[in-house]
């Protein structure tokens, strides 16, 4: 395990969580009472935790935080926790096969090894390798399914009544994608009140953000697809969804990269407190996607990198074409189904190919000029919904960047200078940036785009259907 960079913050922040945990609120004995909700206390040494032995996905991560959160409410005194099932996901029915879906997460919990280690020098005092959980079980009781589990001897002190810990809101975890923007929020989360997080060197941090074990492949990854890939996709959605502003500082050793760390600000905005026990989480759209013929893992990754919203439209529409053989039966759902995702080439028309049959043209007998014409109204209206949807995506990447230290705004304009060098962009536009600055009217397309497809992809300026709808819904449908 690589050596922590010994210049890292000293810790006092209340943060910190020095003290042990208080005694926890009774459960409500009353009929109809509502638990008392409390934050998750995270121990600071699972915060960076290194998979050895199979990835973690954002799921995966998301359901552990929840029994985390149920075992301390139970308290240290028990060593097997029990929950029913369905506080912890739902979406799954036990007495089909939907079952095997936690199934596989909770066998994942049990036989993914990891070693737990802490993201900075000075906490932590011992390192740790076991599972994420000791044992799983599910057992189905009067009709109500109930998960039962234990934790590692040598961890569960720690995991139960941390003395250094993060607290974190899983309220705002519910709303993140990547595994990597978890992770990141989570260890933000514990050094806010210090401002920056330790330096390490950047390929400590590869397992930690994206949940894949060290391996021969990852061995050879350069810094740059990480950080294209991992690090400014997981900064976006951490400065977008949650309480914090999240900016990369790099560190060089001559003319490369060799550490890195991330400088965090709190939003001004304070966020609403934890209201009730956690959601649970939702594998509703994962089991539908099994019944439709797409491999669980497959789409898990499709609801991970494209969100529920998509996922649950693109679904119907593959529920549509799966259920017609005309003019001959889908060949492949998970294809089809990520191509109906945002970004993606949509699939071909029925005319040209049996895989597109809700893309189908007019109907047979249908007036072929009076088609065409309904044709251009509508792609018409299809343009102007797009290019005002483009504009408003453009106005809201000015702002993130006019939101951004002016030391940030900085590093990003030389960042820019060099990419435009290497394209070779005309010699007057560079020169406005390093003159006039990235505001300059030659200069903000540019800038826009550079940091658009840097933080937010290749597809940044292409809406989804969904998107395109709710600008429908407040243009109209005038030309």
């Amino acid at each position: 395990m690589p050596s922590l960079e010994p210049d890292a913050p000293a810790l006092s922040a209340p943060d910190a969580g020095s003290a042990p945990a208080s005694t926890r609120a009774l459960r409500a004995s009353a009929a109809g009472a509502v638990r008392s909700p409390a934050p998750l206390k995270k121990p600071v040494n699972t915060l960076a935790i290194v998979p050895k032995s199979a990835r973690i996905t954002s799921l995966g991560r998301k359901a552990y935080n929840v029994l985390l959160y149920e075992a301390q409410d139970q308290g240290l005194d028990k060593d097997v926790f029990r929950v029913p099932l369905d506080r912890v996901v739902r979406g799954v029915d036990f007495d089909s096969n939907d079952h095997a879906l936690i199934k596989k997460h909770l066998r994942a919990m049990v036989s993914t090894t990891v070693e737990w280690q802490s993201p900075t020098t000075g906490e932590g005092a011992a390192w740790n390798v076991s599972g994420l959980l000791a044992h799983a079980r599910l057992t189905k009781e009067r009709g109500q399914v109930w998960v039962e589990w234990s934790y590692a001897v040598n961890l569960k002190q720690e995991l139960l009544e941390p003395t250094v810990f993060a607290r974190l809101k899983l309220e705002i975890i519910s709303q993140l994608r990547s595994h990597a923007g978890i992770a990141l929020y989570e260890i933000c989360t514990r050094y806010k009140d210090i401002g920056r997080t330790s330096r390490q060197p950047w390929r400590w941090w590869h397992p930690v953000l994206s949940g894949q074990p060290p391996s021969e492949r990852t061995a050879k990854l350069e810094y740059r697809i990480f950080k294209r890939d991992t690090l400014k996709p997981a900064m976006a959605e951490v400065s977008a969804v949650t309480d914090l502003e999240v900016e990369l500082q790099e560190h060089k050793e001559g003319r490369f990269i060799s550490e890195i760390q991330f400088l965090i600000r709190p939003k001004s905005q304070t966020p609403l407190a934890l209201k009730a026990p956690p959601e649970p989480i939702d594998l509703s759209l994962v089991a539908r996607a099994r019944d439709l013929g797409v491999d669980e893992d497959k789409a898990e990754d499709l609801l991970q990198e494209y969100g529920g919203q998509a996922m649950a439209a693109a679904l119907e529409i593959l529920a549509q074409r799966a259920a017609s053989s005309f003019p001959q039966p889908l060949k492949d759902p998970y294809r089809y189904l990520r191509a109906l995702m945002p970004g993606q080439v949509p699939p071909p028309r029925e005319a040209d190919s049996g895989e597109g049959g809700v893309l189908a043209g007019p109907a047979a007998g249908t007036d072929a000029r009076g088609a065409d014409s309904s044709r251009e109204a509508q792609a018409k209206r299809q343009t102007r919904w797009t290019e005002e949807w483009i504009r408003r995506r453009r106005e809201q990447v000015v702002e993130q960047i006019a939101a951004m230290s002016p030391e940030g705004q900085a590093a990003l304009s030389a960042d820019l200078l060099a990419d435009m060098e290497r394209r070779q962009v005309h010699p007057s536009i560079r020169k406005r940036l390093q003159t006039s600055g990235w505001q300059h009217p030659m200069v903000l397309p540019e800038m826009v785009r550079y940091y658009a497809v840097g933080s937010l992809g290749e597809q940044w300026d292409k809406p989804t259907p969904q998107q395109l709808l709710q600008i429908a819904a407040e243009l109209g449908d005038a030309g």
